[in-house]
């Protein structure tokens, strides 16, 4: 899990409609049943997976974070954060965009810890929502700048969106990024691509529970090239439970 959005309050912000939210989430994660070659460090890939979000919008714009925390038996064992702010362009759909991305991982077996390269990223974000709100879209370009490689300069293209549907029972939201890197062993320059789509069912929506009850639950894939493995598309899904404050 590296980016889970907030999608519909961006939305209804840059339509002029002031909202703030915050979620956690919990996921089960199939991807070490799937390839037994995924791995983080010395050990299998993790299966269980939290993330917390928050999306908060001012008069100026928004600023928008989450953190992705990975869990063995022994505890943490990578902990990853996206922060965002944005900025109004007038009373257009566009906004401004700064980004910075980064975080800590701790190997068992040799009980030693690393950090990833901080990332600093800066474009323009366009936005478009259907007019009931059900349905809606954001795509950013972005330079991205990948601190302590040899050539840092890069780029980013970012899309997400949203729809809601089944009377507001079903959600679908998620996010797509393909961006350029280089390899930390090699420098060869690559093309890094990753998708999370996700689909929840809200149960305040279902007759009979309390609409305050924010419990969400779900699944999310992820699927990406160059990114979970090197050089190979591989798709992980997960079980996901979701409650919004």
């Amino acid at each position: 899990m590296i980016r889970k959005l907030l999608l519909l309050a961006a939305f209804l912000l840059t339509a002029g409609v002031a909202v703030q939210a915050q979620n956690i989430q919990f996921h089960y994660d199939f991807g070490r049943a799937l390839y037994s070659e995924q791995r983080l460090g010395d050990e299998p890939r993790p299966v269980l997976t939290t993330t917390v979000e928050m999306f908060r919008p001012d008069k100026w714009g928004n600023t928008f974070f989450f953190v992705d925390m990975n869990y063995r038996r022994t505890g943490t064992q990578l902990s990853y954060w996206e922060i965002s702010r944005e900025i109004k362009l007038g009373n257009s759909p566009f906004l401004a965009h700064v980004e910075y991305n980064g975080g800590l991982k701790y190997e068992i077996g040799t009980h030693t810890g690393a950090s990833f390269n901080h990332n600093y990223l800066a474009g323009v974000t366009y936005a478009w929502n259907r007019p009931d709100f059900q349905a809606g879209f954001t795509v950013t370009p972005m330079f991205k700048y990948l601190d302590q490689q040899k050539s840092p300069a890069s780029w980013q293209l970012t899309g997400t969106w949203y729809y809601h549907f089944a009377g507001g029972l079903m959600t679908t939201n998620g996010f797509a990024d393909i961006w350029g890197d280089r390899n930390y062993v090699t420098g060869k320059k690559n093309i890094v691509f990753l998708t999370e789509p996700q689909l929840w069912i809200n149960l305040n929506k279902v007759k009979g529970v309390d609409p305050n009850f924010n419990l969400s639950i779900g699944t999310e894939v992820e699927i990406s090239h160059n990114f979970a493995l090197p050089e190979k598309t591989v798709v992980n899904p997960t079980l996901a439970a979701k409650w919004t404050f």
